[in-house]
């Protein structure tokens, strides 16, 4: 009922949030005599945030038409390679040369946590140069009819397995927080079975391996609370007339209201500081803020299953760290990993995933060698940091690529190093 309800009154704004982009439109039109005044500038800012605040916001775009390798612009196309009901592979194709040097193929696993694969942007951005990029986009739980079955964390195991069996040999894997456990638990099920695909390397980064170490608030309410609290407070069948109507989800409203609760201050002053350069027509400011919340608030549905699943299985039971998890009937046993690479990357000041939290997968690979492991810590930077950002072009984004030449199957294996600038070991 609560679905509905937010439906209802989304519905209900649809025509004022019409007539305040009416009036706002008109407020910016030269010829309007009030364009020019400060109260004609406020009222039209005034209605800017009312509109932005009220609106759904659409699946964006991932929007990178060409990259630069060696200086010169190469042209991008973003085709579907592999599809599922519930995810679609994207691949990055790059128009290039006759003449260049094959570069790796990069696999990027993009969280299932209420925001699009979009939010990756960045990530995929920094990576094109180097690696002919393919990245995992989740498809929004309440646009999937019920017709297309279930989908957990059991299922996504599987889809990781099927898309890199899809990619080939010398495939590089690199999952961005919560795919850290999934990806952990495909690689470690392909070794087992001794299987031929396995990637050449695993990059890990900002992911809940084992949140028992240095915990967040994230963290404690997951372990606060038993799993029949999340089922019984969180998930909601699809109201019609969506596709997925009647599919039960764990909404994206309801996600995007947590997020914003953990830093309710910092959100609210950021839309203060938009309203007032709308007034002061600081258009490059202003627009950074369309551009960061555009992504922000543009959310999906997940499955309940998936959700519920991956709550139980991870921050309330720590089944992965504890050897304790389960893909259907097979156990997962990282200690199976002996010939994939693996490279973990945290944040120092990460709060959704603390620091030691994604290191941990460097103990429970325990028959790894050492010249196959690497892990890093990037001072100075949060859990977005992580991924995106200055300090991830500049200083994450190089070690990963580096990564992925040393231990490509047709390379050597280098022994561990310490790299100047950060933590490496």
């Amino acid at each position: 009922m609560f679905y509905e309800l937010y439906e209802m009154n989304h519905a209900a704004l649809t025509p004022v949030r019409a007539a305040a982009e009416v009036m706002r439109l008109a407020l910016k039109n030269p010829l309007n005599p009030w364009t020019h005044t400060l109260y004609g500038r406020s009222m039209s800012a005034g209605l800017e945030v009312f509109e932005r605040a009220t609106r759904r916001y659409a699946k964006p775009e991932f929007g990178l038409p060409e990259t630069t390798i060696n200086g010169k612009p190469v042209a991008v196309y973003e085709k579907v390679v592999w599809s599922k009901p519930f995810c679609n592979l994207l691949h990055f194709e790059r128009v290039l040369p006759a003449r260049h040097p094959q570069d790796p193929k990069l696999l990027i696993v993009a969280p299932m946590s209420g925001h699009y694969a979009t939010l990756l942007r960045g990530t995929v951005e920094a990576m094109l140069p180097h690696a002919e990029v393919y990245i995992t986009d989740w498809i929004d739980a309440r646009m999937v009819p019920l017709s297309d079955g279930t989908f957990d964390l059991d299922d996504y195991i599987d889809y990781v397995i099927e898309m890199l069996h899809h990619l080939g040999p010398d495939t590089h894997v690199m999952a961005v927080c919560q795919p850290s456990v999934p990806v952990l638990a495909a690689v470690s099920v392909m070794e087992a079975a001794g299987d031929p695909l396995a990637p050449s390397s695993m990059t890990l980064m900002g992911g809940p391996i084992d949140t028992r170490i240095n915990p967040t608030a994230v963290n404690q309410l997951a372990q606060d609370k038993p799993l029949e609290w999340f089922r019984d407070n969180v998930i909601m069948n699809v109201p019609w007339p969506m596709p997925g109507f009647m599919r039960p989800v764990y909404p994206g409203f309801l996600q995007l209201s947590g997020f914003m609760s953990m830093n309710l201050d910092r959100h609210l002053t950021a839309h203060k500081e938009f309203y007032m350069n709308l007034v002061k027509n600081d258009g490059e400011t202003a627009e950074k803020h369309r551009e960061f919340y555009d992504e922000y608030l543009a959310v999906m549905d997940l499955t309940a299953e998936f959700y519920l699943q991956t709550v139980d299985t991870v921050f309330i039971r720590h089944a992965l760290p504890k050897g304790e998890m389960m893909h259907r009937s097979t156990p997962v046993d990282p200690s199976a990993i002996k010939r994939v690479a693996l490279f973990t990357v945290e944040g120092e000041n990460d709060d959704i995933s603390g620091p030691g939290q994604t290191k941990a997968a460097q103990t429970i690979c325990s028959s790894l060698p050492d010249n196959l492991r690497q892990h890093y810590l990037q001072p100075d930077v949060g859990h977005y940091g992580v991924f995106n950002g200055s300090r991830f072009r500049r200083e994450i984004a190089p070690r990963i690529v580096a990564f992925m030449h040393e231990h490509a199957r047709a390379g050597k294996p280098s022994v561990k190093r310490v790299i100047k600038g950060g933590k490496a070991g």
